[in-house]
């Protein structure tokens, strides 16, 4: 439009050039200058006047839209929906609905706000209802009233990152805002099918919500990583039964009769490793651990190599092709423990309340009072920055380990 108008006023210049008429041409103001004069506030047109006119309005500022969120002292819940009411009741028409719902979207997390349903339904209420609704198929497919689709569409994405399940009231509403053919109502019919398979798959389900204390949330972690083997036994420590105990704080264990075993058969001259800390996320709440382990057994890395691939065909051999079939090795092999990786044997993991040397110290005489004297013997050090990242990197993609940076720290 903005083209065909200026195609316009440039004919009606060249006629009138053209003609030897004595009419004086006055300036035709662009689009652009239209719009730029109509964005200028008023403040900007109060120092235009007393500055004379001399202030240069080629790049007026932006209309900015206040942020009614930022200048609230209490934030809460009901502080967030007071400020939704008084937008409400502010105006009729409720201008500007669209820049309020996204800055309310970007305060959610200052206000604790981001997992609760009921302040997104409270967002999506604000919308006018039937105003949006498409009447023909070519409204519906080319997204009628596309700002205020897309804003939906961005607050319902939002609701699916925070885990956020919508309900049938949310559905109500979004169909008499939008319509049966408005892309906010398609975008929440697709939450509604996947969100419920995707929200119990997980083996290990978590409390919802997370508990705030800390001993808590490293009781469900170590629990978590110690499904490996359902034998594990889960003990919780405190470091003032210790004697000597630097610290006075938690420790969450993790060890099962299996590694027990594997510790004791662990040669004594050979030392083994605290490593870590290593984070696990257990939603928005990150917890570190440490492990002991050791160096992988040589005798288990052969047997490895050794070990014959049974779902290799490329060498397989079947009587009626004229080869006699070879008989199945009958020496008795040790059976290989899901704690001994190609990286190294775990024996046993935890997470403390410090995360510190002192508390890993505790912990190893803990383990050593509670059915390991192993550990009286065997040298234990420190391994704050490991390589098992490396070797991982390494075993996947079969690449030498001298090609691989890595760092290793004792004492």
């Amino acid at each position: 439009m903005v083209v065909m108008i200026r195609h316009f006023s440039n004919n009606i210049l060249r006629q009138l050039k053209s003609s030897n008429s004595s009419i004086e041409i006055f300036p035709v103001f662009t689009i652009t200058e239209i719009c730029r004069s109509f964005y200028c506030s008023q403040a900007e047109h109060e120092e235009k006047k007393e500055d004379g006119g001399k202030r240069n309005s080629s790049k007026p500022p932006l209309p900015a839209v206040q942020n009614d969120f930022a200048g609230v002292s209490t934030k809460t819940k009901d502080s967030y929906l007071t400020m939704v009411e008084l937008f409400l009741e502010r105006d009729v028409h409720r201008r500007n609905h669209v820049e309020f719902i996204y800055a309310a979207l970007r305060n959610m997390a200052d206000f604790g706000v981001e997992h609760d349903i009921e302040v997104y339904k409270a967002l999506i209420n604000i919308m006018p209802k039937g105003k949006f609704i498409p009447t023909n198929i070519f409204q519906a497919e080319f997204m009628h009233y596309p700002k205020q689709q897309q804003c939906i569409i961005d607050l319902l994405e939002q609701m699916e990152d925070f885990n956020v399940m919508p309900d049938y009231e949310m559905e109500a509403m979004l169909l008499n805002i939008f319509g049966r053919r408005g892309h906010p109502l398609r975008k929440y019919w697709r939450m509604m099918y996947w969100m419920p398979k995707f929200r119990n798959l997980s083996p290990w389900p978590l409390p919802n919500p997370l508990p705030d204390n800390t001993l808590e949330v490293a009781k469900i972690a170590i629990e978590r990583m110690c499904t490996v083997d359902l034998c594990s036994k889960i003990s919780v420590f405190d470091t003032k039964n210790v004697r000597d105990a630097v610290e006075d704080t938690w420790i969450v264990s993790g060890m099962s009769k299996e590694q027990s075993q594997l510790l004791r058969k662990h040669p004594l001259q050979k030392a083994i490793y605290i490593e870590g800390p290593f984070i696990i996320w257990l939603r928005s709440r990150s917890i570190n651990y440490f492990t002991l382990r050791a160096d992988p057994d040589p005798d288990y890395l052969k047997s490895l190599q050794e070990e014959e691939d049974q779902d290799d065909v490329s060498k397989l051999k079947a009587s009626f092709f004229g080869a006699a079939l070879q008989r199945p090795k009958t020496q008795p092999t040790n059976l290989r423990s899901v704690h001994q990786q190609e990286d190294g044997t775990i024996f046993a993991i935890c997470a403390t309340g410090t995360s510190t040397k002192d508390s890993l110290l505790s912990w190893i005489r803990l383990l050593e009072a509670n059915g390991n004297p192993t550990l009286g013997e065997v040298p234990v050090l420190f391994r704050f920055t490991s390589d098992v990242a490396a070797k991982a990197v390494e075993i996947e993609s079969h690449t030498k380990s001298d090609n691989i940076p890595s760092s290793k720290s004792s004492d």
